[in-house]
């Protein structure tokens, strides 16, 4: 399915949006005002459909990972979404860089690239009446309950439901887990995907899942975990 892109954006010169997780802050001195609650989810509807178009980043990415096959990716967001596209661009730069992507293996490297560039995949963020019928055309079905509800990936195309990217998954929201750690995870686990990388199951209660377990569908005993690497070591789980 060819899906053209309407517009093309410059993103700004640092990232809006960085990784979940890292050394705990300290508690807030008398008199500060402490850490809002971390988002779970966005309020408001969300767009069930888009135009089927796309608009395109234009600005090229450095160099993710220090070694390894080059593998060159686009980034595009449905027109009518309501997402920036920037803003997304910036967060599937911050999934793919880590540390804890799929570049820390040392056998990989990872560029996003703008107009006019070979792009070995493009990662798309689309309303779910587009994921759902880009997926399937791609020969995967997304839904859920008669509904598009998860991501994808098919050839070339790293599929992004905007439903999930928006409102997370109730698991998520009931254990408390950031919508920015849902993002990265959703990121690592369909491009793992278009890596080659299949389903994983959980290795054992109250360990983390591996990125390549159903997340979005289920913990199954494990806890949330949104990256391929975890102390510089792949972390897997039993394929199914």
């Amino acid at each position: 399915m060819r899906v053209p892109g309407v517009e093309t954006w410059a993103l700004p010169t640092s990232p809006t949006t960085a990784p979940a997780g890292g050394a705990p802050e300290a508690s807030p001195l008398v008199g500060e005002v402490a850490d809002p609650a971390p988002v779970l989810r966005l309020p408001g509807p969300v767009p069930a459909r888009g135009r089927g178009v796309f608009g395109y980043v234009e600005q090229p990415g450095p160099v993710l990972g220090r070694s390894g096959v080059l593998r060159r990716f686009r980034v595009a967001v449905e027109v009518g979404s309501g997402e920036q596209v920037p803003a997304f661009a910036a967060t599937v730069q911050a999934a793919l860089a880590g540390p804890g992507s799929w570049v820390d293996g040392g056998g990989l490297r990872l560029q996003r690239v703008g107009p006019g560039v070979r792009a070995d995949f493009t990662v798309y963020l689309a309303t779910a009446a587009t994921a759902g019928r880009m997926c399937a055309a791609g020969g995967v079905d997304i839904r859920v309950g008669g509904r598009p509800y998860t991501s994808c990936r098919t050839s070339g195309k790293v599929i992004l439901n905007l439903d999930r990217w928006r409102t997370s998954v109730p698991h998520f929201v009931a254990a408390g887990v950031p919508l920015d750690t849902y993002r990265l995870y959703v990121v690592n686990h369909e491009v793992g995907h278009q890596l080659g990388y299949r389903h994983e199951g959980c290795p054992g209660a109250g360990r983390p899942a591996p990125v390549m377990q159903q997340q979005t569908l289920f913990f199954d005993g494990c806890r949330p975990n949104p990256w391929p690497y975890l102390n510089g070591r792949r972390y897997t789980g039993p394929r199914r």
